[in-house]
């Protein structure tokens, strides 16, 4: 092998590193952090100590199972941004000493833009398609909801995206007062398998262009159970399969609505989605419906590669790599950062 690239992420709550191999997919670790299903939620102090805790031997593994030794590594690629601040300070630190202890190359990898990559990734459990560019992304996550016009890998436009809450976080606040735990979202689609997607209306927010809102969403769910738990304090228990499927069911129309009229407007058949919200049942369901329907050539990451990981860290790591795109050793993560 003549190009090999670790990758690190360490954008929230996950610390993962993945080693790629011309092009092939040699391993892919992640730790994750159980420490924050107690608060119903992350917490950041918590999650940038797990990460000093893993980040070693989460790296060490990656590389015994890609077969290679630390000494034939050709860069070191990690996420940069966006992310908690505390968290991403690992990862960068850890990427940047053993970067220049080998005396190799440092890639700087934008997060988003590494979800929108995962479908570049190669590996046994990948079907072995991807976009064709250009291809609209509907980019789906607890912090992000973007619809990506994607020309190129390392060119990018955002043609819509929220503008207050993410259809991730409106899946687990939902969850929360369902008293579903933490994360909600694999609560809520477990769930709404067995419940009537009909049972309730909740709101569909008017957003203009491509944009989506989930703040409106959040409140009439909340507003539907305060005002049935005046009459039945069980309500919840009892309805909470329908609650769920109403739920999901609401936030994929939601998606699917202005994704339909990007595309329609775009004249664009090549549609992927990306991101931990990826993984939902629901919206699968819609994107192969929609293929059928309208035409598109839709593709689905494996699940394994819609939450935060480092393989799709990696992949743009090596594309990059092979573009010369290098960061200097004095890059700091940013939290906030755009495609």
């Amino acid at each position: 092998m003549n190009i090999i690239v670790l990758g690190i992420e360490s954008s929230c709550d996950d610390t993962s590193c993945a080693v790629i191999g011309d092009g092939e997919l040699l391993s892919n670790v992640t730790a994750c952090q159980a420490v924050h299903e107690a608060y119903g939620g992350v917490v950041p102090e918590l999650a940038s100590r797990a990460h000093q805790q893993h980040i070693i031997p989460v790296a060490t593994e990656a590389i015994r199972r890609a077969g290679v030794d630390m000494q034939a590594l050709s860069a070191v690629a990690f996420t940069r941004g966006p992310g908690l601040p505390g968290s991403l300070l690992v990862g960068t630190s850890f990427a940047k000493g053993l970067a220049a202890s080998l005396g190799i190359r440092l890639i700087e990898v934008n997060h988003l833009q590494a979800h929108v990559m995962a479908h570049f990734i190669k590996s046994p459990s990948a079907d072995g398609r991807h976009p064709s560019f250009p291809f609209l992304c509907l980019l789906v996550s607890g912090g992000n909801s973007q619809i990506i016009k994607v020309h190129s890998y390392k060119a990018m436009e955002v043609i819509g995206q929220t503008v207050d809450d993410a259809a991730g976080e409106a899946f687990d606040k939902c969850a929360k007062v369902m008293g579903l735990g933490y994360p909600g979202g694999p609560a809520v689609d477990r769930l709404a398998g067995g419940g009537n997607p009909r049972a309730f209306v909740f709101s569909k927010p008017r957003v203009p262009q491509y944009d989506y809102s989930f703040s409106g969403l959040k409140t009439s769910f909340l507003y539907t159970l305060r005002d049935a738990l005046k009459e039945n304090p069980d309500f919840i228990v009892q309805n909470r399969a329908d609650l769920c499927a109403s739920l999901q069911a609401t936030v994929v129309d939601i998606l699917m609505d202005k994704l339909r009229r990007a595309a329609k407007d775009t004249g664009i058949r090549e549609v992927a989605v990306a991101g931990g919200v990826s993984a939902n049942s629901g919206l699968r369901d819609a994107f192969r419906a929609e293929a059928h329907r309208l035409g598109w050539n839709v593709y689905l990451p494996p699940n394994a590669f819609t939450t935060d990981n480092a393989a799709m860290v990696a992949v743009t790591g090596y594309y990059k790599f092979m573009d010369g795109d290098f960061c200097p050793m004095d890059a700091v993560p940013f939290s906030r950062v755009q495609l």
